[in-house]
């Protein structure tokens, strides 16, 4: 029997982004999250000036997000917070926080695996949303990961295949900035690829593994072609911005599509989720989408707001852990490194 008072807190500082969210048995009442502007002016997240801002934020968006569930912090049953992975200083911050509210509310404490938590964001409670039955196949994609996992139960994943090199996220973030858009870019060049040619300009895809991927060749190439081109025209990138992010876009997706085509059929399992910050990205979305009649496959996309770092996701893994009574201890550190499989 479900006991109909279990608010779960979750707290979310792995990189960036300060967020916390109220989960009332798998349902989200709150996901607040804080961003992040300063780093905009350095073309990428600095550390230091990271864990600065959570501290700022953190009590605040922790305030809004139990107002917004109409909760008072002494409904809270438990709190979840993410170990890792993650920038330590940032991690630090989340940890400790939570830490200290457990203690002082005397409520357990869930420690969380961020990237576990991307994948467990599809058993959030919704109408909306189908949930994918185990075992499915989940490609997480973000600006530090680029994996296919194999998801057994909540907490069995296997990865079968990730990068050896740069993450998928970091390679949109990357091309954007030798095209002179401004961090973050992934956005951007998703939003300009929808006015322009994908098959425009033609850019080699990485020969690795059958399951494993690689974009450093891959920002290298496009670094090269693009010196290249301005050289002859200073105007290029002006004159072809929306052919340069649509054919670079359609190559990294690409990418993405063969790997999990591949992973499928060495499975032989034919439903697939994705998961992370990339999966925000509106190809990805239609691809997979288009999977679903040209191939045959079962596909599970989760709601935008759940893709990029909140704290729902944590909510939800927090909720499931304390299903299990999977509680942590006051000893419990942050891991800056974190495999999806521990």
């Amino acid at each position: 029997m479900i006991d109909n008072s279990i608010y779960i807190l979750g707290i979310e500082s792995s990189c960036d982004d300060t967020s916390a969210s109220v989960i009332h048995n798998g349902k989200i009442l709150s996901n607040v999250i804080a961003n992040q502007e300063i780093h905009a002016a350095y073309g990428g997240v600095v550390p230091e000036l990271a864990s600065r801002a959570h501290q700022q934020n953190i009590v605040p968006v922790v305030q809004q997000a139990l107002h917004k569930a109409n909760i008072d912090k002494k409904d809270v049953k438990a709190i979840a917070f993410t170990r890792g992975p993650g920038l330590m200083g940032s991690l630090l911050v989340g940890t400790s926080f939570a830490k200290s509210l457990a203690l002082s509310l005397n409520v357990p404490l869930i420690a969380v695996n961020h990237m576990q938590a991307h994948i467990l964001a599809h058993f959030i409670e919704d109408d909306a949303q189908k949930k994918p039955p185990f075992p499915f196949l989940c490609l997480t994609i973000s600006g530090g990961h680029t994996q296919i996992v194999k998801v057994t139960d909540y907490f069995n994943m296997e990865v079968l295949g990730e990068t050896i090199d740069d993450a998928v996220g970091e390679a949109f973030d990357k091309s954007a900035k030798i095209l002179g858009l401004p961090y973050p870019g992934g956005p951007l060049i998703d939003k300009y690829a929808q006015q322009g040619n994908p098959k425009a300009f033609r850019f080699t895809k990485p020969k690795v593994g059958d399951l494993e991927f690689s974009f450093s060749g891959l920002k290298t190439g496009i670094l090269y072609f693009i010196q290249k081109n301005v050289k002859e025209n200073p105007n290029f990138i002006e004159e072809n911005l929306y052919d340069i992010c649509a054919s670079i876009q359609y190559t990294i997706i690409n990418i993405l599509m063969d790997k999990i085509k591949n992973a499928v059929k060495e499975t032989g399992i034919n439903h697939v989720a994705i998961a992370g910050g990339v999966s925000a990205n509106s190809e990805i979305r239609k691809r997979l989408k288009q999977a679903e009649s040209d191939w045959g496959w079962s596909t599970y996309i989760p709601k935008f707001e759940f893709t990029t770092d909140n704290a729902g996701m944590i909510a939800i893994a927090g909720y499931l852990k304390y299903l299990q009574n999977d509680f942590v201890d006051e000893t419990v550190g942050a891991k800056a490194r974190f495999k999806v499989s521990e």
